[in-house]
């Protein structure tokens, strides 16, 4: 016992908060948990995540690219996504290595996207023009889909992606509803050339027009979707964005500067760079602008909260607010038991939620 207590005090910090805040998040969004423990418990320096994740990341490819050249293009496909899954939390907050981060983030994508047309319901990644540049997504519609399929829009949050997005998009799959993972300002792939915004509306409101444009989504039936800060995100574009007709909100903040300074340092320099800030002053102005104070009583939609009581990162009381605060049908889950997004007990909510939109677009119950 002594001996794995000295090993615990000499981990950095930044990986013991890694490994402390998200564990839950990486085993329910893909990573098995046998390579979660491995690959942490090899890990001492916080300049070294990055790598020991995309090493296991690479063996994971490897068995991919093995199935699909055998012809085995299930077993390719479901190889290649959990390798996505590994590279993008080689990534996910590693931004004082800014190379080293974007070298990996390309792998996430490149794999994942090997993976859209061996996937069952297969994907399509998709480009949708916002003010002069950019935003990618996926697009996976039911199998079996014909006609115009109802689509949710899903918003990551900070320090996720689209690619993360594929375990929370199951159920809404099987139950008839088409998904769009986006990668909006200061996401994914826009985070290099788009800074986060307050105003995420305006992302909404590109995705709405594109998805008019589509033949096979039917534009009347539009819900979004949104995580951590995507819980933010997405009650804030549904408050001005009124062709989105209902809304899930995971552990998102009411106001994002009211925690601040109880965030870990990690989440905060990712913020302050994805926000293309040049110091933590002008990081927390922008945080600022992140406010459901005057949006929230806009919301007349019917919106689906869902919040864990043992919250660390954003307290249970941001997602009691904005229930207090929206102006339509409301419904809150506090997992009482449950961390961040819950995703220690992922069970709790995400088939629940799906049913609840399946209702609310009218389709059968299943």
């Amino acid at each position: 016992m002594p001996e794995v207590a000295a090993k615990t005090r000499s981990i950095d910090p930044r990986v013991a908060t890694a490994i402390a805040h998200w564990a839950p998040r990486f085993v329910s969004n893909g990573v098995l948990l046998a390579d979660f423990e491995e690959v942490t418990a090899g890990i001492e320096r916080w300049e070294d995540w990055c790598r020991a994740w995309c090493e296991r990341g690479k063996v994971h490819e490897a068995l991919g690219r093995e199935a699909l050249a055998q012809g085995y293009k299930l077993t390719a496909g479901e190889h290649l996504v959990r390798a996505a899954m590994y590279y993008h939390f080689a990534k996910f907050v590693f931004v004082h290595d800014q190379k080293q981060m974007r070298d990996a983030h390309l792998r996430s994508v490149e794999c994942y996207q090997l993976a859209l047309p061996l996937m069952r319901p297969t994907g399509e990644r998709v480009s949708i023009p916002f003010e002069g540049k950019t935003l990618y997504g996926i697009l996976r519609r039911p199998v079996g889909a014909t006609g115009r399929s109802p689509v949710l829009i899903m918003a990551p949050g900070l320090d996720s992606t689209k690619e993360e997005l594929h375990a929370y998009a199951e159920p809404f799959l099987a139950r008839g509803v088409a998904i769009l993972a986006i990668d909006g300002p200061g996401q994914g792939e826009a985070e290099y050339e788009i800074p986060i915004c307050g105003d995420y509306e305006r992302a909404a409101r590109a995705v709405c027009d594109w998805v008019e444009k589509r033949a096979d989504l039917d534009a009347a039936k539009i819900a979004m979707w949104g995580v951590s800060l995507g819980g933010y995100y997405a009650p804030r574009a549904t408050a001005y964005e009124k062709r989105i007709k209902a809304c899930i909100a995971l552990s998102g903040p009411f106001e994002w500067k009211e925690i601040w300074g109880a965030l870990p340092a990690l989440t905060r320099e990712a913020f302050r760079a994805r926000s293309h800030c040049a110091s933590e002053a002008d990081a927390l102005k922008n945080a600022a602008t992140l406010s459901m104070k005057e949006a929230a009583a806009k919301i007349a939609c019917p919106i689906f909260i869902v919040t864990g009581r043992e919250d660390r990162l954003v307290p249970a009381s941001h997602a009691e607010r904005l229930a207090e605060s929206v102006s339509g049908p409301v419904e809150l889950l506090i997992v009482e038991d449950g961390g961040h997004n819950a995703n220690n007990r992922p069970y709790r909510y995400r088939s629940r939620t799906a049913d609840w939109l399946a209702g609310q677009l009218e389709l059968p119950r299943i």
